[in-house]
């Protein structure tokens, strides 16, 4: 099994991002304003721990703004490596957001439902530079736009890796006892991880130790 590239996502402070990654995170999630979900902290935070993350250590600004201005505006408050778009964004905005951020990677979020998941992916893989595959429903009343702790039919998700050529992230209820089978099955290029490497609100070193034993690593 090739190991996957492993993202921490809900980094609530400079001490929790240090502790992802000296266990061996390539990436770190910093939760913007979001409808719903866990890990939600300020704009100020954000920038603070980013700047604070050595290079090569990608750091992701999660936003559910869903116009290029709002999250070009969004960005511009954080300055992270990568935008992570969690909610439905429209074709014609990326270009919009490229050409104001030209060196800023775009990640999009697919909240796996069912196969038409599969073409959504395809739809919007030529838009970005990565895929994440993730649980919750943007269409409710009070959106789910990720941090759910519940896994999705992973076969859609091999799927999705198949048929896109961008790297494709993994999310949603993984764990150390879970990982493994997923990563078998799904192949994903990363895997994200939020609730299930917490303790009491906050992260714990015990759990991430635990996760990379799991991967062999």
């Amino acid at each position: 099994m090739t190991r996957p590239r492993v993202k921490i996502c809900c980094i609530s402070s400079i001490v929790e991002a240090q502790a992802a990654i000296r266990s061996g995170a390539a990436a770190i999630g910093l939760v913007g304003q979001m409808p719903s979900g866990p890990g939600i902290i300020s704009d100020d935070l954000i920038c603070t721990i980013a700047q604070a993350v050595p290079p090569p250590i990608a750091t992701f600004l999660l936003t559910s703004e869903t116009t290029a201005a709002g999250i070009i505006a969004h960005y511009q408050k954080a300055h992270t490596s990568t935008i992570q778009l969690v909610d439905e964004v429209e074709s014609s905005q990326y270009a919009l957001i490229r050409a104001a951020l030209p060196g800023v990677k775009l990640v999009q979020v697919i909240h796996v439902i069912d196969k038409g998941s599969v073409q959504q992916a395809k739809d919007i893989s030529c838009h970005v530079d990565a895929i994440l595959l993730d649980s919750g429903n943007p269409k409710l009343a009070v959106k789910e736009l990720g941090g759910t702790g519940r896994t999705h039919n992973w076969e859609i998700s091999r799927d999705i890796v198949r048929a896109v050529s961008v790297p494709v992230f993994l999310a949603g209820g993984l764990n150390s006892g879970n990982v493994r089978q997923a990563v078998q099955t799904v192949q994903p290029f990363g895997i994200d991880l939020c609730s299930s490497v917490r303790s009491d609100g906050h992260l714990d070193e015990r759990k991430l130790k635990e996760l990379f034993e799991a991967l062999g690593g």
